[in-house]
């Protein structure tokens, strides 16, 4: 039963005799997460404090903006409330994108580190996916812009599928 349960995406806490009291399980995804990450060189580091890992959204993204961005076929970011990022070390560097996309980057090594938009500048912070030093902890829901996928790209299984942003 204990392998079932842990499955199933429970943790359970103390010895096996509580799987009599269910009051004591507890789904890996309400857990609180703290996660951390840097750039290349360590100048810039931060931290992340979530509630639970229900409250950040990664996901691939395929726009033109994205690929630039991230100089491949696909940007991939976690979407975090902006209360639960700060960072530790450093100051970045911030660019700001004619379509209005602001970017945090090291001053040093040049690793871009977050983004957001002007709409949400005060609500999340986009995450490198790449910048977090455990990024496993937040595997990807989603993919936008997926009419933009590159044709010998897979999709992404069981993740939701959006053409555009607002779909």
């Amino acid at each position: 039963m204990l392998a079932r349960l842990q499955a199933l995406g429970y943790h359970i806490y103390g010895s096996h005799s509580i799987l009599t009291n269910p009051t004591l399980w507890r789904p890996f995804s309400t857990m609180a997460l703290n996660l951390t990450g840097t750039c290349t060189c360590k100048k810039l580091q931060y931290t992340i404090e979530l509630e639970s890992a229900d409250q950040a959204r990664t996901t691939l993204c395929h726009c033109s903006s994205c690929k630039k961005a991230f100089g491949t076929n696909y940007g991939l970011t976690a979407k975090i409330p902006i209360d639960s990022f700060k960072y530790s070390k450093g100051e970045p560097k911030l660019f700001k994108q004619d379509n209005g996309v602001v970017r945090d980057f090291c001053n040093n090594c040049g690793s871009f580190i977050c983004e957001y938009g002007e709409a949400a500048a005060d609500k999340f912070r986009y995450i490198t996916y790449g910048s977090l030093d455990d990024p496993e902890q937040l595997p990807p829901k989603g993919e936008f812009f997926c009419e933009a996928r590159s044709s010998w790209m897979p999709k992404v299984p069981d993740t939701f599928q959006k053409q555009k942003i607002k779909e």
